[in-house]
């Protein structure tokens, strides 16, 4: 009986902290920018393609290809002129089976030296520049990965992979957030052909945020009518991403890899190819080009949405825009070096950033060839 209690106890504790909890539509969106320069060149078509440690933010299903050595990816990219700095690594560990594959991804994205000016008045209305001071905005998730085989049946293979994620947001010495989420990956693998399944947030991600504002500020805030913020909570909505590649030989060096992907959100109406209350569909296509998979050229496109015509001066009239993207990758022994050249806005206001990667097999020296 006491059992029993505790359990409604906690359950009605938990139904009381999720009914002040919302689902945010763009909530963590730092989490939808990508992982490898190699990703993010093939515009995110990657769930299931991906077979290396970037797998574990596209597919921890694909982890499992990642055998006999670890391998570390790092990438770092700037956005807007620098303003935003977004950094991932990862290191993926294959198991003493080597049917498992466990691995470690850390996300950063930042915008530093952001200029505090609410004491910049001073109460009797003078300004004093002295008072500016500057503080850094930034989202971190940390993701564990463990990834295994599960059925081989002729030249198909199944995989599986689950992630569980930690989110740490920060806002100065202001506001702090910590949340938690779990992800889930399928992959199905034939030499010419690949599918795909990841479920992102599955079980709903969630965040708890926590605010640390001086009397000062609070003063500052009343007097200008601003809301003093408080304690909070947001909820991530689960997406799932379903893909297909397939692999056509053009010769014996050439080949090419082609990969649709499709993000489904539940979380209302997007401004997507497909949108409803229900449901809302983004496509995203890649394709990749391989001699002797040494030499590499990718491109995709994707983001598509319907926007304000800039050449309409009425400003009624709506086209279809969408985020290209092309790259490059050259293989030296176990060290791959990847580039992406991304357009983060639409064709004819266009903002493009850089992108690089670094992957690299730790080979041991008795597996040298």
């Amino acid at each position: 009986m006491k059992r029993t209690r505790f359990y409604v106890t906690l359950s009605v504790l938990l139904l009381q902290q999720f009914s002040y909890a919302q689902f945010r539509k763009y909530s963590n969106e730092f989490l939808n920018i990508g992982a490898g320069a190699r990703g993010l060149a093939m515009a995110s078509a990657q769930v299931a393609s991906v077979s290396d440690g970037t797998a574990g933010y596209w597919n921890p299903a694909g982890l499992v290809n990642v055998k006999d050595n670890p391998q570390i990816n790092l990438m770092h990219a700037e956005y807007f002129a620098g303003i935003g700095k977004y950094d991932y690594g990862s290191v993926a560990i294959p198991l003493k089976d080597n049917k498992r594959v466990m691995a470690l991804s850390i996300l950063r994205f930042a915008v530093d030296d952001i200029p505090n000016t609410v004491f910049l008045v001073e109460p009797d209305g003078s300004i004093n520049f002295s008072n500016i001071t500057t503080f850094s905005s930034a989202d971190y998730a940390f993701l564990f990965s463990l990834a295994q085989n599960i059925k081989t049946t002729g030249n198909t293979k199944i995989s599986g992979g689950v992630n569980a994620k930690i989110i740490h947001r920060k806002a100065g010495d202001m506001a702090t957030a910590w949340g938690f989420g779990f992800d889930a990956g399928l992959q199905i693998v034939n030499p010419k052909w690949k599918i795909g399944i990841m479920a992102r947030d599955v079980t709903t991600t969630f965040n708890a945020w926590s605010y640390s504002l001086p009397e000062k500020m609070r003063e500052v805030f009343y007097y200008t009518g601003n809301d003093i913020p408080s304690k909070s909570t947001e909820l991530t909505a689960p997406k799932l991403i379903v893909g297909g590649s397939y692999n056509f030989k053009l010769n014996k060096n050439l080949n090419l890899l082609t990969e649709a992907n499709f993000d489904l959100t539940f979380d209302g109406r997007r401004n997507t190819v497909i949108s409803s209350n229900v449901v809302s569909l983004d496509p995203k296509l890649g394709l990749e080009a391989s001699w002797r998979n040494v030499f590499f050229v990718r491109a995709g496109i994707n983001n598509f949405q319907r926007a304000l015509d800039d050449n309409d001066i009425t400003n009624t009239k709506k086209v279809w825009i969408y985020q290209p993207a092309v790259g490059a990758g050259f293989r030296l022994s176990n060290v791959l070096i990847d580039y992406a050249f991304t357009n983060l806005a639409n064709q004819s206001n266009p903002l493009y950033t850089h992108v690089f990667s670094l992957k690299v097999d730790l080979v041991k020296k008795g597996n040298k060839k």
